[in-house]
C-alpha cells in the first residue's frame, strides 16, 4: 500500500498481519508498506493505535529483514518511482482496505505495470477484472488473500510469462476504462444528454425551486430581519 493514512478502515495492519502469518509468502517475497508518518508522533488516537499494533506484529512475527516500513510519501513523482521500483522487481500492489470509494492508488499501480491485489469492497472491485487484469481479495478473510498472494508468485516464479500476462492486462484495462481521455469524452456526452433532455422537457427546476423557496421562509427571512441597518454617518 503506497502514501496513505494509518487508520482501521485502511487496513494496512491487516496487511502485514496476513503477510507475518503466512510462512510461504514469506519465503517468496519481502513487504513494503508506504503509510503513516514514522518521523513524528501521530495526535489522532486511531492512528496511535494502529502503530502500536504495526509495532506488535513486526515483534510477534519477527519481520525484520523481510519487512520495510516507509512513511507515507506526499511527493506524487517519488510514488510513481516506488511503483516503479517493486514493478521492476517483478513484485505486486496490494491495497487492503476494508473500503475504498474509488481506488486512486489501484489505478496509479497498475498504470505502472503493477499486478495488483485488491479489495473487494467499493471502487476497485469495478476496476479490476479477477484473474485477467488483477484481482479482488476480500479483507475480512486474510487467510485467503494470502494464499491468493502465494498462487500468484508461485505461478509467476514457475512462468515468469505469467506475471507479464497479469502486468499487461491492468495496462490495457487502465487504457481501456480510466484515461483522461476517456473520463472527458464520458462527461461531454453526460452534459449533451442533459442539455438535449433539458430542452426537449423544459425543465424548470420548480422543484429546487420550492424548496429554497421553503428554505428562505422558515429560516433566513426572519435572519434578515434580525440584521440592523446600515446607518449613515
Amino acid at each position: 500500500e503506497f502514501g496513505t493514512r494509518l487508520d482501521r478502515v485502511k487496513n494496512i495492519t491487516g496487511l502485514v498481519e496476513w503477510y507475518g502469518k503466512n510462512a510461504r509468502l514469506r519465503e517468496l517475497v519481502n513487504l513494503v508498506v508506504v503509510a503513516g508518518d514514522r518521523r513524528k508522533e501521530s495526535k489522532d488516537l486511531e492512528e496511535i493505535a494502529e502503530m502500536k499494533k504495526m509495532y506488535g506484529l513486526i515483534e510477534t512475527y519477527k519481520l525484520n529483514g523481510q519487512f520495510r516500513w516507509i512513511s507515507s510519501q506526499m511527493d506524487r513523482i517519488r510514488n510513481g518511482e516506488l511503483y516503479r521500483v517493486i514493478c521492476d522487481t517483478k513484485g505486486a500492489f496490494v491495497q487492503p482496505a476494508i473500503y475504498e470509494a474509488f481506488g486512486l492508488t489501484v489505478v496509479e499501480a497498475m498504470t505502472c505495470g503493477l499486478p495488483t491485489f485488491a479489495t473487494c469492497n467499493g471502487g476497485p472491485a469495478e476496476i479490476i477484472v479477477h484473474g485477467k487484469s488483477g484481482y479482488h481479495i476480500d479483507p475480512y478473510h486474510g487467510d485467503r488473500a494470502a494464499e491468493t498472494l502465494v498462487e500468484f508468485f508461485e505461478k509467476s516464479k514457475a512462468d515468469p510469462s505469467y506475471w507479464d500476462k497479469i502486468s499487461q492486462g491492468g495496462l490495457q484495462r487502465i487504457h481501456e476504462k480510466y484515461t483522461w481521455k476517456i473520463y472527458s469524452d464520458r462527461l461531454l456526452t453526460l452534459t449533451g444528454v442533459y442539455g438535449f433532455w433539458k430542452h426537449v422537457t423544459n425543465l424548470d427546476r420548480r422543484e429546487n425551486k420550492r424548496y429554497l423557496e421553503m428554505f428562505y421562509a422558515l429560516k433566513y427571512s426572519k435572519l434578515a430581519e434580525s440584521v440592523p441597518l446600515a446607518v449613515e454617518e
